[in-house]
């Protein structure tokens, strides 16, 4: 019998962002335009974290997940 491990929120969270992301109908420019005029800027900064860390990742210079932490 083979054990699951249960999906993380934060997982959840980066394939909802990345499945809407992907959508080509999707105009980003418009979308980051609306977030900030309808979003507190708490938003816009988390967002700058999102982005800073998967950039981070792809480069292989994510030191929080290399180093396990």
């Amino acid at each position: 019998m083979r054990i699951s491990r249960r999906t993380t929120d934060e997982e959840k969270v980066a394939n909802k962002l990345g499945n809407t992301i992907s959508d080509l109908r999707v105009d980003l420019e418009l979308v980051g335009e609306y977030l900030a005029k309808s979003q507190p800027n708490v938003v816009y900064n988390r967002l700058q974290v999102i982005a800073e860390s998967a950039k981070e990742t792809k480069e292989g210079t994510n030191y929080a997940n290399t180093n396990g932490f």
